[in-house]
């Protein structure tokens, strides 16, 4: 059994290959450090040769949200991407350029975020940090 089909099924759906195809697509993007969207998904399908038309894919990639496999993220200007669940933590900047997304660690910025919640007496318990950017010429 792939390790694709055991995560399927795992997450409590029925083993598909419209399911299997995008989850292996979502694998690879997120090697390439690839955030993409139901659109991107489709397209690298289409250029793949596979017949899975783009409905299938939303409902496929929402079914994938609902069960943790993926992370839904709603940047600026209205575009939603998607990106592998269960990567460690990161947070993002977005160019407003040319949409591209970079992924990035800090522990200064995570150590100063923890320190901001406990001087207002609070526990971070979780959070998102998106820096919107515009590339320097």
């Amino acid at each position: 059994m792939s390790t694709e089909t055991q995560d399927i099924r795992e997450a409590g759906l029925k083993v598909t290959l419209p399911r299997v195809k995008i989850l292996q697509l979502m694998e690879s993007a997120a090697e390439a450090g690839d955030h993409l969207s139901a659109e991107d998904v489709y397209r690298r399908l289409l250029e793949g040769g596979e017949d899975i038309g783009l409905a299938t894919v939303y409902r496929v990639l929402t079914q994938f949200e609902a069960a943790g496999l993926v992370m839904r993220h709603n940047f600026e200007g209205g575009h939603s991407v998607f990106e592998m669940a269960g990567t460690e933590h990161h947070d993002h900047m977005v160019c407003l350029d040319d949409n591209s997304i970079v992924e990035f660690h800090d522990p200064v910025i995570e150590a100063q975020q923890k320190k901001v919640a406990d001087k207002y007496g609070f526990e971070l318990v979780d959070h998102s940090l998106v820096l919107y950017v515009r590339k320097i010429d």
